[in-house]
């Protein structure tokens, strides 16, 4: 579904891709392992269309997205959900999942004299709360006043609204305790069931584990090892995060 192709990409002298190839196919949780510097967060960026490649290829069911704009890979299927969740804090769960794609009307209307639909965006986030299994005790509360794992859930349940092939979350259990992280693992486990490719950037490696069907790790901007997350291999892992073992690129 997704192809990424000896993807490069420079910042001055920084090198921070170099030849990354990897697939992720329908359905499948990618964990994206590395430590600082290892090029992930430039990596889920070029597929989310923020920074352009310099040289190589990103496809999405044989579309070239590679030279696409955020906005123009949003409309592939494609969402993503940074650290900071990027929410409006002053504003309700609905009114920040339609933030930017407000539904109004009538349609024949001049875009400036329509009226907000209130009700349907709450009835439509409701409906997809649901769907996930996501409890919120209101959701006419700011989401200031959530907890971290709640509003994390708007985050993700968010992306999954208006996401058709492809999730990527950058490290989405951060600073949760148990209870919070075990929800949002919850939640990538539905996106998966539900025919959701999912890229996840993760430093816990119980969680990878707990989700991901395989693991690419980065180092230095390079490919250095994938596998299926084992208690087994936890040691390989590891030792291709640090590079240990003197990995070199596959």
């Amino acid at each position: 579904m997704l192809r990424v192709r000896a993807a490069c990409k420079r910042f001055g002298a920084v090198i921070a891709l170099d030849g990354v190839t990897f697939d992720v196919a329908p359905g499948e949780v990618l964990a994206l392992l590395g430590d600082n510097g290892a090029g992930k967060s430039t990596l889920i960026k070029a597929i989310s269309g923020v920074h352009r490649l310099d040289s190589g290829s990103i496809t999405l069911d044989g579309i070239d997205i590679s030279a696409a704009n955020a906005m123009a890979v949003r409309a592939y299927g494609v969402e993503t959900v940074y650290q900071d969740l990027a929410l409006f804090d002053n504003l309700d769960p609905a009114a920040n999942f339609f933030a930017g794609r407000e539904l109004a009307g009538p349609s024949w209307l001049p875009r400036g004299l329509r009226v907000m639909r209130r009700r349907k965006m709450a009835v439509r986030t409701r409906e997809l709360l649901d769907r996930l299994e996501v409890t919120l005790p209101d959701l006419e509360a700011m989401v200031a006043l959530m907890s971290g794992g709640q509003r994390q859930a708007v985050a993700v349940a968010r992306a999954v609204a208006f996401s058709s092939r492809l999730v990527i979350l950058d490290e989405p259990t951060a600073a949760l305790g148990l209870r919070e992280s075990a929800r949002v693992l919850d939640l990538v486990r539905r996106l998966k069931d539900d025919g959701v490719a999912v890229i996840l950037i993760s430093h816990s490696m119980d969680h990878v584990m707990a989700v991901a069907d395989r693991a690419l790790v980065l180092r230095r901007g390079r490919a250095v090892g994938a596998t299926v997350p084992t208690p087994d291999n936890h040691e390989q892992l590891v030792a291709w995060i640090v590079g240990a073992d003197g990995s070199r690129a596959i």
